[in-house]
């Protein structure tokens, strides 16, 4: 997965370093991977201390960062391409979204359908996202330890910055489970050509 994933953000014309925050046991292997153009670094025990630790990595004169998911490693690069596109054109952060698609409801600690919740305006958040690296630093220098963020996005808003957003895609499909490999593995055969 990370080979795929570091694959889709190596497509990307804006794309000259990459980090990978990974287990400490696994660092050689990453480094040989990435090559002379990126990085691995130990990561942390948590999302927010691995991002922090690919931070402080960064040769200082990146001044756009994408914070990207190993877990997503299907994304198209045109949805690369828009994050950063964004940041460039003036946003401080930048998420790729997608509508939701299912019917949402809310439910007690029973298990019982308290409300159904209305699908308008809400969006699932993917990855890569993209900050002006001097926002970024400053919305992980703010964040609370004790309150862990699922995504760097909602640190920057935590510290008043606005997010704005651009298309997502369905191939930037999140792997969490043996069903989504097997989806990865469809999307996979589908972008071979054919023999």
């Amino acid at each position: 997965m990370l080979v795929h994933a570091v694959g889709a953000l190596r497509a990307s014309r804006y794309v000259g370093h990459v980090v990978v925050a990974a287990p400490a046991d696994r660092l050689a292997e990453v480094a040989a991977l990435l090559g002379s153009d990126g990085t691995a670094v130990p990561g942390g025990c948590t999302r927010q201390e691995s991002v922090a630790a690919a931070l402080a990595v960064l040769p200082p004169e990146v001044d756009v960062v994408l914070v990207h998911d190993a877990a997503r490693p299907l994304v198209p690069v045109e949805v690369v391409d828009a994050v950063v596109a964004a940041v460039l054109a003036g946003a401080d952060a930048v998420v790729p979204v997608l509508p939701i698609a299912d019917t949402l409801k809310r439910v007690d600690e029973a298990g019982r359908v308290v409300a159904t919740v209305s699908r308008a305006g809400l969006c699932a958040v993917q990855t890569p996202q993209g900050f002006r690296r001097s926002v970024l630093a400053r919305a992980h220098a703010a964040a609370d330890p004790s309150e862990p963020a699922t995504d760097d996005a909602s640190l920057v808003e935590r510290i008043g910055v606005e997010v704005a957003t651009v298309p997502g895609a369905a191939a930037a499909l999140k792997i969490t489970t043996p069903f989504d490999l097997e989806i990865a593995e469809a999307v996979l055969r589908s972008r071979m050509p054919e023999p």
